[in-house]
């Protein structure tokens, strides 16, 4: 599973695909001039996507302050350099939501490149399917800056992603990049969870 990561992180999503499930996999292209954060922070390789369900059976997604209007989107978090998929999967989901989950399913694997697929990918979303067990919703690290949460239906993420796909263009500081290729990025996830969901 992605052989340009180090061995002991393929070694890794092996064993959680073998006891999640084998997530859906896919390489994407996202354009020659598609650098922003995340995809240019040093100190990550990659990211989990927290597709947390609540016991409704909708999903959490959130907005940052500095979001465009409307740019909700499922929760991720930062892998750092050396971190197991596994332990930031866990951290970033209490720091951002101060929920007790449990791991029902490893939904998606998708490595981004810039330019060309052949190339080594710059960055990694890995998104599990997390389930509500206990805790209070809330922002424990508020860094993250989240400034309200919202819950969907998991048929409502391919309007989600399609909303992001069409973000308009506008350089951003706070992402040191353009909106516009910031969204088309967020899109993919979306669409490949609700992909993964579909199959039973």
């Amino acid at each position: 599973m992605f052989p340009a990561l180090p061995q002991s992180t393929q070694d890794e999503l092996e064993q959680l695909a073998q006891r999640y499930g084998r997530p859906l996999m896919c390489d994407v292209d996202l354009g020659a001039h598609s650098m922003f954060d995340p995809l240019n922070r040093t100190d990550r390789f990659g990211e989990v996507c927290m597709v947390v369900q609540r016991p409704d059976g909708e999903l959490l997604t959130m907005k940052k302050t500095f979001y465009p209007l409307g740019g909700y989107r499922l929760l991720t978090g930062g892998i750092n350099h050396g971190e197991h998929v596994l332990d930031a999967l866990l951290r970033e989901t209490y720091e951002e939501t101060g929920l007790e989950v449990t791991i029902t399913r490893f939904l998606a694997a998708v490595a981004y490149h810039t330019g060309s697929t052949d190339a080594v990918p710059v960055f990694y979303t890995f998104a599990f399917l997390l389930y509500e067990v206990g805790g209070s919703l809330g922002v424990v690290d508020e860094k993250e800056r989240v400034e309200a949460f919202r819950e969907v239906k998991p048929a409502d993420l391919p309007a989600m992603a399609d909303y992001l796909d069409g973000i308009g263009t506008g350089y951003s500081g706070e992402i040191a990049g353009d909106w516009r290729d910031w969204g088309r990025f967020r899109a993919v996830i979306h669409r490949m969870v609700w992909e993964a969901l579909k199959v039973r």
